[in-house]
């Protein structure tokens, strides 16, 4: 079963409009949704989570309307401002939280506080005396930590050093082995959605540029490097984005266009987006 099911979604305001969007997470998956700021990610991520209402189009969690209101205990969710009130302890935000959720787990809770190094209570200080990253850590502990079936995160890694990040990485991978289990997650750390996600969503001004499996992302694209020439041999319909420079040319083209005797070589998701952004979609 799919996790996400979003058809022609669509949502205006004054300056921004999110147009058309269609989108599919498979079960047991992780789909990283990548792109610039304002680009709709998170008006994306509150649609879904039925926080403002789109002018159009369907939302389906599970194969049931994203309106449900019983499917909120199988969603786990951090977003850019994790939302604690300042005046609780971690230890506190459990008692509350086991109240919120029937299927809390107080056990994994504290077990995921010890392993992001969370101090549970004072006088190590509450949560407003927290950083940001710790802030991201706790939350995220919670996410994990009521039998959830679907994490959405906002931007979870920011505020992370890099050897944390790796740590969330790992936690979030190990939360999918579960076939039942799915991530969508935001992030502008690509490097981080390179290593972790399944499929790869594009969003750029309102628009989803392409949602593909990373791996066939990867085999289907490739930096080709020679002279101006050269490169003006390849179609232009198969290539995303192009470099001239002194001392040679570089595209990212579809490998399989590429021109026998042409220098190629792997390109990652990072440069595939910021080409397709430049470029303004694919040509």
């Amino acid at each position: 079963m799919n996790a996400i099911e979003i058809t022609g979604l669509r949502k205006a305001y004054p300056d921004f409009e999110l147009a058309g969007l269609d989108l599919c997470l498979p079960g047991g998956c992780i789909m990283g949704l990548i792109g610039e700021n304002g680009a709709g990610k998170s008006t994306t991520i509150r649609l879904i989570l039925d926080m403002i209402k789109p002018d159009a189009g369907s939302i389906n969690l599970f194969g049931r309307p994203n309106s449900e209101r019983a499917l909120k205990e199988d969603i786990g969710v951090v977003l850019d401002e994790v939302g604690f009130p300042d005046c609780l302890t971690a230890a506190q935000a459990n008692k509350v939280l086991r109240k919120a959720y029937k299927n809390w787990d107080e056990y994994a809770f504290f077990g995921y506080l010890k392993k992001l190094s969370i101090p549970e209570s004072k006088p190590f200080g509450d949560f407003k005396e927290y950083s940001r990253g710790m802030k991201m850590k706790l939350g995220i502990a919670a996410a994990l930590s009521h039998n959830s079936k679907l994490l959405i995160l906002d931007e979870a890694t920011s505020g992370l050093d890099p050897v944390v990040r790796d740590e969330v990485v790992e936690l979030f991978s190990d939360f999918t082995r579960d076939e039942e289990h799915s991530v969508l997650i935001s992030s502008h750390i690509v490097s981080d959605l390179e290593k972790l996600c399944d499929y790869i969503a594009f969003l750029h001004q309102g628009r989803l540029m392409l949602c593909e499996e990373k791996d066939a992302l990867l085999a289907e694209y490739c930096f080709a490097r020679g002279t101006a020439a050269e490169l003006d041999a390849i179609d232009r319909g198969s290539m995303i984005g192009r470099r001239d420079g002194r001392y040679g040319s570089e595209a990212i083209i579809r490998r399989a266009a590429a021109p026998a005797g042409l220098s190629l070589s792997p390109v990652s998701i990072e440069e595939l987006f910021i080409f397709m952004v430049k470029e303004g979609g694919r040509q």
